[in-house]
């Protein structure tokens, strides 16, 4: 933190300290706005710009601009800014080689928006590159062992740190602009100093925050409403409608869903907020990273639940973070902090005594009853109706609008395979037979096609094919997204990239992966267009299967060989395993 920056508007309150909102000044303004013109520019990504937000804000403070490196390193090793305030997560602006190389420390930066507005300058004081892997250990790793059981590589954490950070960080002070426009729910996005006088104008003396990046369920209101009664407080619902973990629902259905449940809670004593933050699923160090950004916020007490801000297990079934390790931590730095931290347990539903209870108050001998998220979603794909002790009438009315059942949903099918493999001929009949069934619009996008029409400009090269394919996969998921069906059917010889599509896909609609898996021989052999020959020859470069590889798929639903397998055959396979899936129905 540069001992020269200074926030504008030191705002002082009983309910959190000093809170450093970080906007210029009406002159200060106008003058960089003038000298602006004249500065490089860098466009934030959107958890960028959930950082800058919360910066300017106040929301991050102490902080006064982006991490320099002496922040950095010292948040990374021992949890703790250069002058030793404590800060556990690094805030920092990672940007692209060709960036930094435009930059020399004390130059400005204009920070932009996705729509080019200008929010804020930046004084770069500091450019310099981060060491990811000593970050991912240090920030992502259990607490409880220097080699934890968990693969760290398989964290989503670790792997946005690893695959899409900018290899070069600028750090300095920061000057905002303009706060950030947001035409969604503008009611409920209060900075920290509105919820502080808003507290006080309640009376609130003791706030207690109610984290969540999911739905409110029935036990999660359990939790809230004890908690209160424990820390003798009011309640703050504060979910984060910034990037949480992929595969979570959006925040208007998540907000939706909030504003139903607000009703049950007695009037005057609780409040919603949201919250403009991205969660880094960091376990331990996020819940004392959100304990005091609450602080900032004027509360008093956070809910931390067991594995808080924690992604789950890894593919072997181990937990990153062990169930209590985020309790610990904010309990360990209570003084310091001026949070305290309300645990929980699980809370479940006990039929015997027709309530909800904490898992260890179960009387001997009940069979306590719980429904998990993915069986949540497992009984909505399917249309089959919640349990009333699991969640409300009108929250469950949301979800089905968001996540409505597989046969009302859209769905992609994409085919990858050498070419010659078959992937179109068995995605046209494809489109036949489901045109045939009915009830939704079927679009091929054929490689051919794509190339002839979205990628004409591209050639041969992992970078081109890899944008191909993203370019299909976008498109795809739009149709999804919209209850139509996309087949798929490039070559797409990467894995990394058909993942990717996957990932792209799966928020808006079911994927599914076809590998024709068709021996080379046998491709080679029908060559159709002469493209092996000519591979062979060396005319053809980065040719799939001759000079360049073909990764094959570990992920695919199906995989169909049509060595001695028809179209008619193999496509009649694609639409038995999708109305297995329950995307169609058998009688439609």
């Amino acid at each position: 933190m540069s001992s020269e920056a200074r926030p504008r508007g030191h705002l002082i309150s009983p309910y959190g300290g000093v809170l450093c909102e970080l906007y210029a000044d009406g002159a200060r303004r106008r003058e960089l706005l003038e000298a602006s013109r004249n500065w490089s520019s860098w466009t934030l990504a959107p958890r960028q710009a959930c950082d800058l937000e919360l910066l300017m804000n106040g929301g991050f403070s102490p902080l006064r601009g982006f991490m320099t490196r002496a922040d950095y390193a010292g948040v990374v090793s021992e949890m703790r800014l250069a002058d030793g305030t404590l800060w556990p997560m690094p805030i920092t602006l990672d940007v692209s080689r060709e960036a930094a190389e435009k930059l020399t420390p004390g130059e400005m930066l204009a920070l932009r928006d996705g729509q080019g507005n200008l929010l804020a300058a930046l004084r770069a004081d500091d450019i310099w590159e981060p060491d990811r892997e000593e970050e991912a250990v240090a920030v992502y790793a259990s607490r409880r062992s220097a080699k934890p059981e968990a693969k760290l590589d398989e964290h989503p954490g670790v792997q946005r740190l690893r695959r899409a950070t900018g290899p070069v960080c600028v750090g300095g002070p920061v000057e905002g602009l303009r706060r950030p426009v947001h035409y969604d729910y503008p009611m409920l996005r209060h900075v920290p100093a509105e919820l502080r006088a808003a507290f006080a104008a309640l009376g609130w003396r003791r706030v207690v925050a109610f984290q969540t990046r999911n739905p409110i369920h029935r036990a999660h209101r359990e939790m809230t409403v004890r908690a209160i009664k424990e820390a003798q407080a009011s309640l703050l619902i504060h979910p984060v409608v910034g990037e949480t973990r992929p595969g979570d629902l959006d925040h208007y259905t998540r907000v939706r869903c909030y504003q139903a449940v607000m009703s049950t809670y007695p009037q005057n004593t609780a409040m919603l907020s949201l919250l403009p933050l991205a969660m880094r699923m960091a376990g331990p160090r996020e819940a004392l990273w959100h304990a005091l950004v609450r602080r900032n916020c004027g509360c008093t007490h956070l809910i931390v639940g067991r594995d808080h801000a924690g992604p789950g297990i890894d593919s072997s079934g181990i937990p990153f973070y062990a169930p209590d390790e985020a309790q610990e931590l904010v309990r360990e730095h209570e003084a310091e902090t001026g949070v305290g931290a309300v645990a929980f347990d699980e809370i479940v539903y006990v039929p015997e005594m027709g309530a909800l209870c904490p898992v260890g108050d179960v009387p001997r001998g009940a069979r306590p009853l719980r429904l998990s998220g993915s069986e949540m979603r497992r009984r909505l794909s399917r249309d089959l109706p919640l349990p009333s002790w699991f969640t409300f009438p009108d929250v469950e009315k949301e979800l089905r609008r968001a996540a409505p059942p597989r046969r009302k949903r859209g769905f992609v099918v994409f085919f990858t395979g050498l070419s010659g493999a078959g992937k179109s001929t068995i995605a046209g009949a494809l489109m036949v037979k489901l045109r045939e069934v009915g009830g939704r619009p079927v679009t091929l996008l054929d490689g051919d096609i794509v190339r002839l029409h979205l990628s004409s400009e591209l050639g041969f090269s992992k970078e081109h094919r890899d944008i191909n394919i993203r370019r299909i996969g976008f498109v795809a998921s739009e149709i999804a997204k919209n209850g139509g069906i996309a087949l798929c059917a490039p070559i797409a010889p990467y894995e990394a990239v058909r993942k990717e599509v996957r990932h792209m896909v799966e928020p808006a609609g079911g994927f599914v992966l076809v590998h024709v898996a068709t021996p080379l021989e046998v491709c080679e052999s029908r060559d159709p267009k002469g493209l092996y020959a000519k591979a062979r020859a060396g005319l053809v470069k980065q040719f799939t299967g001759v000079s360049d590889v073909y990764e094959e798929p570990r992920d695919a639903d199906l995989v169909i060989d049509t060595t001695e397998t028809s179209p008619e055959e193999a496509a009649h396979r694609v639409v038995l395993h999708v109305e297995r899936e329950g995307y169609i129905d058998g009688g439609e």
